[in-house]
């Protein structure tokens, strides 16, 4: 028995390394382009989620002085909302259980700051931004805090 053999050569033909190349370059050029704007849309995220943040404790704060009678001092500081406090002024009326189970840190990890009496309010509830300092131009609070929206 004879075996039948092609006479037709199997060809493979592959990408040459010019054009695998000219494919990594375009996908490089794209990915320059994408991920910068990919990365400003992440900082512009946690800077609106703040000042989302920001709102959400300011009715947990007016919640407070509803029942309390008044809002935290900055000695008493937002942990009041978690803990009846000990330190003058007592609130009246203290749920049991709180307002919140805990205090919420911005987005950089940061704890909010709250100054009672404010500066720019009745109270200052702020974060203190990206370089974690605050006093600077990139604080958030309730003063500025619709901007961001």
């Amino acid at each position: 028995m004879k075996k039948y053999q092609s006479s037709q050569k199997v060809t493979q033909r592959g990408f040459t390394l010019l054009e695998v190349m000219i494919v990594i370059a375009i996908l490089g050029m794209i990915a320059g382009l994408v991920v910068p704007n990919l990365m400003g849309q992440t900082d512009d995220a946690k800077i609106q989620s703040t000042a989302i943040e920001i709102r959400n404790l300011e009715s947990t704060l007016d919640m407070y002085k509803l029942k309390g009678g008044m809002y935290p001092t900055t000695e008493q500081g937002l942990e009041a909302l978690v803990t009846r406090p000990e330190i003058e002024p007592i609130p009246r009326n203290y749920p049991e259980q709180g307002y919140l189970k805990k205090v919420p840190v911005d987005k950089w990890g940061n704890e909010y700051q709250l100054v009672s009496p404010g500066e720019m309010g009745v109270y200052d509830l702020f974060s203190m931004g990206p370089d974690g300092e605050a006093g600077t131009e990139d604080d958030i609070g309730n003063w500025n805090a619709d901007e961001y929206l």
